[in-house]
């Protein structure tokens, strides 16, 4: 048993029947009444964020995780096979896993899978921040037409679709960022 002076970011503990990991804390110490501890959880089944406030010095269950590299292999349906990076094992998760940022992943891409260590379940898949994606198709960019920030629609090769500046054509590569699945800059070279 911990307490909350063991609060860190990033700290999985079982709350209400639920692994959540912390992303932000705060300690407050108000100048009448205790001490106490504001913090943003996430939960690691649905990534749903909630709010909770806990008292200063309560008892908290700290649950054991394990970050393991893990390289995507392919996509099949909706399961995703992985290979470990250190024992070779595969194995596959549904992409509700993933969420999102599944849309951006591509073979070979390099990955973190967030393992539960006592029941060897997985938790997340945490892509890098930024993927270098080639742009399969979009309408030719019109010459001029740099006044303003207006996007235009692309498909990436994962299949995934984004909004790109205009001078964005097909064939470059572009960096997007997985976090929102949004546009972050062109790659030269």
């Amino acid at each position: 048993m911990a307490n909350t002076s063991d609060f860190k970011n990033g700290l999985v503990i079982r709350f209400n029947g639920h692994l959540y990991s912390i992303s932000e804390f705060q300690h407050v110490k108000p100048g009448k009444g205790p001490a106490f501890v504001r913090t943003k959880l996430k939960n690691l089944k649905t990534g749903k964020v909630i709010p909770n406030t806990f008292t200063s010095g309560v008892k908290i269950d700290i649950e054991r995780v394990e970050r393991r590299g893990y390289q995507f292999l392919y996509r099949d349906g909706d399961a995703l096979h992985f290979m470990n990076n250190e024992t070779f094992e595969q194995t596959f998760l549904d992409a509700d896993i993933v969420g999102d940022p599944a849309a951006f992943l591509k073979e070979g891409q390099n990955v973190e899978i967030l393992v539960h260590a006592e029941t060897e379940e997985p938790l997340t898949v945490d892509l890098p921040t930024y993927v270098e994606l080639d742009i399969t198709y979009t309408e030719p960019g019109e010459r001029g037409n740099t006044a303003t920030n207006t996007f235009k629609d692309a498909t990436l090769e994962t299949g995934a679709s984004i909004k790109v500046p205009l001078f964005i054509n097909t064939g470059e590569k572009i960096k997007v960022d997985t976090r929102n699945g949004s546009y972050s800059e062109r790659v030269k070279g």
